[in-house]
């Protein structure tokens, strides 16, 4: 069993490649935002937080989210992508996540923000039937220089704010999952709403971000990706 580079009494979390170290798989619901898929990386701009231009790491397809979500199996899982891209095999429903009204001006086209991402529902458990909350996740949390909270500076670019991941979590019961750790977030919001969350990352540099979060922050109620 692999040591955790980090663990409280809610959070474990591990460095590592999510197919090797997969101590994630122990987990009940899998809630992550994973390298979608589409060769992301941030152009310079003068005045702008850059740290990012070198892109993210296994986003040039999306052969690795894919693979994760094989070795996840039929189970339920909440997974954020690129409404440019198909969704992952197993998908019952796709959620629209809203970014910040200031967000996404940067690569317009035609005139309209890059604004919206897909929030897919995949695998078993997730209910059906009547009613229900809209399928358009909006949230609180606003721009900062072109950064929500920590994502953009410090952390992976695409930004999920914790009252979005909170949202997603809260009505979903057990221990979470998220291979793709990145800054953190997901891990926080899990530990926000008393849930117990494992989490895998493969960069160091946010392993140090994400243990150094959990641990000056009792409660956090900024964003990250």
């Amino acid at each position: 069993m692999p040591e955790p580079y980090y663990r409280d009494e809610n959070v474990t979390l591990y460095h590592g490649d999510c197919l090797e170290v997969t101590e994630w798989l122990k987990a009940d619901v899998l809630v992550t935002d994973p390298p979608y898929g589409r060769d992301w990386k941030q152009g310079e701009l003068k005045g702008h937080f850059t740290a990012n231009r070198t892109g993210i790491a296994n986003d040039a397809t999306s052969v690795v989210r894919d693979a994760a979500l094989t070795l996840w199996g039929e189970r339920q899982a909440v997974v954020f992508g690129d409404l440019m891209l198909a969704p992952p095999v197993g998908t019952k429903h796709v959620l629209i996540y809203r970014k910040p009204s200031n967000a996404g001006l940067r690569g317009a086209v035609g005139g309209y923000r890059r604004d919206a991402e897909a929030v897919y529902l995949i695998g078993p458990g997730h209910g059906s039937g009547i009613g229900g909350e809209s399928s358009v996740l909006t949230t609180g949390a606003v721009m900062m220089g072109g950064a929500l909270g920590l994502g953009g500076r410090t952390g992976p670019p695409p930004e999920k704010p914790l009252d979005v991941l909170e949202r997603l979590i809260a009505p979903r019961p057990g221990i979470i999952a998220d291979p793709f750790a990145g800054s953190g977030s997901t891990l926080v919001a899990a530990r926000n709403l008393g849930r117990k969350a494992i989490g895998v990352e493969l960069e160091e540099r946010y392993c140090e971000l994400i243990a150094r979060r959990l641990d000056q922050m009792c409660l956090d109620f900024g964003g990250g990706a």
